[in-house]
């Protein structure tokens, strides 16, 4: 846990505090942002925060030259590495199902010549694909900046295999939520950290590399079983160079498609025809979106529940009175 979270923003998710527990991303509610350099750290946390019971340990998707500041965390400049991931969310009930979404991610991955800097963690629900943020070189990372490579490849191989996905997950039925890929590619994003325990299933991030996908079961994930690839540390500098040249050059990269729709590959549900007599249902405005949106970003920030429907409702207003003053 330690080596994976050095230089990363890390978050915790406890099981106290609020209904289902809360999302704490810093040491404090005016303190830097939350980081794990050595084990002492990981103790330190543990002991800061054990009155709410930290359960699940996230990690961000940028490396940091520094996360000793809130400032850190908001400044492009200072990130060294972006790890590009794609997020394959899904269910138990048909793991077989994501394992196999999976497979062909890695093996699109392949054609392009990406081989050995490849590692597979299982979520507990799914399977977050992983390309080791220093298979480029220092060459191309001089050129582009991390977060626009990991961007651009995430939404490259995405479209490039969206017709075998789709053949994949469209006859999946069953579960508690349906399957799909989306490229969560984001300034502040966040995936759990290996070997950390799920928020709420009884099930560890376990990783495994793509020539143990056919092998691959569950169970591996099961802390009485815990069968853990640490291999994952394996990565070619530069293996990856021509496929970030390549995609950066065809999608244009992250900051040019800053408040896009993001990338999600999914079977569309048929539209349910409103049956007569019913209620219709009230349209939301953009003022009352924008008033959750907010809310529910200071609330992930912040943790505090009432100073985020405040922060929501005030950031609403002051949009509204803009658009027409």
């Amino acid at each position: 846990m330690v080596e994976y979270s050095r230089g990363r923003w890390i978050a915790i998710h406890t099981l106290r505090g609020g209904l289902t527990g809360l999302f704490v991303r810093y040491w404090s509610k005016t303190g830097p942002p939350l980081h794990i350099s050595k084990e002492e750290d990981l103790e330190e946390l543990m002991r800061r925060f054990r009155g709410l019971r930290p359960r699940t340990f996230y990690a961000s998707i940028n490396v940091y030259s520094r996360v000793l500041r809130r400032e850190d965390v908001e400044n492009p400049e200072n990130i060294l590495y972006t790890t590009p991931v794609w997020d394959i969310d899904g269910s138990l009930d048909y793991w077989s199902k994501v394992v196999d979404v999976a497979r062909v991610i890695v093996e699109e991955l392949e054609k392009e010549g990406v081989t050995k800097s490849i590692y597979l963690k299982w979520s507990g629900r799914g399977i977050h694909v992983h390309l080791h943020e220093k298979a480029f070189s220092s060459d191309v990372l001089s050129k582009h900046h991390p977060l626009d490579i990991a961007y651009s490849i995430v939404d490259y191989i995405l479209k490039k295999c969206t017709n075998k996905i789709i053949e994949i997950i469209k006859d999946v039925t069953g579960g508690e939520r349906p399957l799909k890929v989306e490229n969560e590619i984001d300034l502040k994003r966040v995936f759990t950290v290996p070997l950390s325990l799920h928020k709420s299933l009884d099930y560890a991030v376990v990783c495994f590399k793509p020539n143990e996908i056919e092998d691959f079961d569950p169970e591996w994930a099961k802390p009485n079983v815990l069968k853990h690839n640490s291999d994952w540390r394996n990565y070619s500098e530069g293996e990856a160079d021509q496929l970030a040249l390549k995609a950066v050059k065809e999608i244009g990269g992250y900051f040019k498609r800053v408040g896009e729709v993001r990338t999600v590959v999914q079977t569309v549900k048929p539209t349910i025809t409103r049956k007569a007599g019913r209620k219709p249902v009230m349209k939301v405005g953009r003022f009352q979106v924008m008033a959750l949106l907010q809310a529910a970003r200071y609330y992930l920030l912040t943790g505090d529940l009432e100073k985020a429907k405040s922060f929501g409702l005030n950031r609403a207003i002051f949009y509204a009175w803009a658009k027409y003053h």
